[in-house]
């Protein structure tokens, strides 16, 4: 396995693996990696993709006043996983090297970014898809792997890709959880012990919403649901509990599926979300 913090380096590795015949698959991160990090490696694997994971905590996908500073770093472990788990190279740029000086090009998508989380973190967006777009620009890759538990980063980035014609297949992983439920996440890490005990309310609330739209509710009786059940809790503070089309992600127009529901909590300073997406049965 080979490690480079240097463009030009990695592309020079890319074209020997191509010039072999291997396809490329990508597996972007911002590193502190757990076993939902992973099981998008073991897919690339498992594909046949020579492995690409980049490691980059992305400043411009944090907010003023967000824990880009709190946000786990830890390289030597991270590198160790990827080795055992047969990713072939690491990309960890310096931010200089993604953003040198005099950097002024940004992307926006539209619309997706109006719900959800897009209101609460101003930018948030922007950022993701910037950085995303650099990536998929310099790795070139046959298959890029990202995590449903980020769902509107997934719309977000499968939009990006249609519209700018890239040429690259957007490849969706399931959730991973622990034994609880909670959705596997770097921030967990800084949960204290009563917020690790509290934040699987998240996902039991969303099953109880997901049991309601397969009932048949409509959005704002999931919403409701979701609130109480997550309101009741003293170490979670709710920021929100929606409900939208999947595809859209706005406000369905319908009674039951199919529906996304979605949430956003603080335990302390810790900002969760997890989702389902309900389908019909």
């Amino acid at each position: 396995m080979r490690i480079s913090d240097r463009i030009d380096e990695i592309r020079a590795i890319i074209r020997r693996a191509r010039s072999t015949g291997s396809s490329i698959g990508l597996v972007p991160t911002m590193g502190a990696l757990h076993e939902g990090h992973l099981s998008l490696v073991r897919k690339a694997r498992h594909a046949g993709d020579f492995v690409v994971i980049s490691i980059f905590v992305n400043p411009t996908q944090f907010s003023a006043g967000e824990d880009l500073q709190r946000y786990p770093r830890q390289p030597h472990d991270d590198a160790a996983l990827v080795e055992q788990v047969g990713g072939d190279l690491i990309f960890a740029p310096t931010v200089e090297e993604m953003y040198p000086n005099g950097f002024c090009t940004h992307i926006e998508v539209e619309r997706l970014t109006d719900t959800l989380c897009g209101p609460m973190r101003p930018g948030h967006f922007r950022g993701v898809a910037t950085v995303v777009a650099k990536l998929l620009n310099i790795v070139t890759p046959d298959h890029a792997y990202f995590g449903e538990k980020d769902y509107q980063q997934l719309i977000v980035i499968e939009r990006m890709v249609r519209d700018l014609n890239m040429p690259v297949e957007v490849v969706s992983c399931p959730t991973v959880r622990e034994s609880d439920g909670l959705a596997m996440s770097s921030r967990n890490r800084m949960l204290t012990r009563e917020q690790r005990q509290a934040a699987p309310a998240i996902y039991r609330a969303l099953q109880a919403g997901a049991a309601a739209v397969h009932r048949g509710a409509t959005a704002p009786e999931a919403e409701q649901i979701m609130t109480e059940l997550l309101q009741a809790q003293p170490h979670l503070r709710l920021q929100y509990a929606q409900a939208v089309h999947p595809y859209t992600l706005q406000e369905p127009t319908h009674a039951g599926p199919p529906m996304l529901l979605s949430v956003a909590a603080f335990a302390g300073d810790t900002r969760l979300i997890d989702n389902i997406v309900v389908f019909r049965e």
